[in-house]
């Protein structure tokens, strides 16, 4: 790691977090009702350009690839949304054929990341109470 990788990842996460926000918010407006159709729609439109971006890196050169995999997947996708690193990772287990680790990892995410959100709820209120 060096300096230079974290200024990618650090601009790039920024940029897609500020992308983010503002898909969200135009989303909601659009459509005001309780169902998170913003989120859901940044996960889906992200894991369409981590798809686009892993099938554009063949064509890159392998330094080239390296700094705007740096700039674009893990920083603008990643603070854009993380369901496509996650989505990412579920791609390149299956594509090796690890079908089995591809499914515990999914759903081993989805459940451990829902009880870890519900421990943080508890732990804040127990403290808090």
């Amino acid at each position: 790691m060096n300096a230079l990788a974290l200024i990618y990842v650090g601009f790039g996460g920024g940029f897609g977090a500020i992308l983010r926000y503002l898909a969200i918010d135009v989303v909601s407006r659009l459509n005001p009702t309780e169902f998170p159709y913003g989120t859901m729609a940044v996960n889906v439109l992200g894991c369409l350009l981590m798809g686009a971006w892993i099938a554009s890196m063949t064509v890159l050169t392998p330094a080239k690839a390296k700094d705007l995999h740096l700039l674009f997947a893990t920083g603008a996708l990643g603070g854009f949304t993380t369901f496509s690193a996650f989505s990412f990772d579920i791609f390149f287990l299956a594509e090796r054929g690890l079908y089995g680790q591809a499914a515990l990892y999914v759903a081993g995410s989805v459940l451990l990341s829902f009880v870890g959100l519900l421990a943080g709820v508890m732990l804040v209120k127990l403290v808090a109470a």
